[in-house]
C-alpha cells in the first residue's frame, strides 16, 4: 500500500513471485470513470473509491478462501479505506514508505500509466499513516525493487504475518 508511484505494483508482483502466491493490481478494479478522472489530473472521491473498495475487498475474501495466500497492490490511502479492506480474512499491508520527491522522480520515469503526476499531492493529502496500526510492516523504498520486495517478506516474517519456510 502507499501514493501512487512508491512502487505498488512492482513490489506487490516480487513478494507474490517469491512467496508462490497469486497477485493482483487493485488498478485493474477500477471502473472505466475512474481511470478517466485520474488521466485528466482529477482526484477520486470517497464515493467515487467506496464501490472500487468493496470489489478489492471481495478479491481478497475469494483468494482468502481458496486457502492460497494473495498479495494486491493497493493504495488503501485511507484508515477506512482498511477498515474496509480488513474484513477479508487475514489481511496485512506492506506500507511503501518514500519521500514526495523519490516518488514524484519515479512518476516521472515511468511510462503508460493512467495516474497524473499532479494527482501526486492529493495522494500524500489523503494518506492516513498507517505506522501504528497493527497488520501494517513500514518499508523504505530506496532501494532497488528486489531488496525492498526481499525486506518487506523478512519484516511479514518477522511479525509473523507469514509462516516462516
Amino acid at each position: 500500500m502507499g501514493v501512487s508511484g512508491c512502487g505498488k505494483s512492482t513490489i506487490a508482483e516480487l513478494i507474490a513471485n517469491s512467496l508462490g502466491a497469486s497477485y493482483l493490481d487493485a488498478d485493474d478494479l477500477h471502473p472505466p470513470e475512474n481511470k478517466e478522472r485520474m488521466s485528466a489530473g482529477i482526484p477520486l472521491t470517497d464515493e467515487n473509491r467506496w464501490p472500487w473498495l468493496r470489489k478489492v475487498r471481495e478479491a481478497g475474501m475469494k483468494r482468502s478462501s481458496s486457502g492460497q495466500p494473495s498479495v494486491i497492490a493497493c493504495s488503501a490511502l485511507k484508515k477506512s479505506y482498511r477498515d474496509v479492506l480488513n474484513e477479508a480474512p487475514n489481511t496485512c499491508y506492506v506500507f511503501l514508505q518514500g519521500s514526495r520527491e523519490l516518488i514524484q522522480q519515479r512518476m516521472r520515469g515511468r511510462t503508460g500509466h493512467f495516474m497524473a503526476e499532479s494527482l501526486l499531492d492529493s495522494q500524500f493529502d489523503a494518506l492516513d499513516s498507517p505506522v501504528a496500526e497493527p497488520n501494517v510492516v513500514c518499508i523504505d523504498i530506496d532501494p532497488e525493487p528486489a531488496v525492498i520486495a526481499a525486506n518487506a517478506v523478512a519484516a511479514l516474517k518477522q511479525r509473523e504475518f507469514l509462516e516462516i519456510r
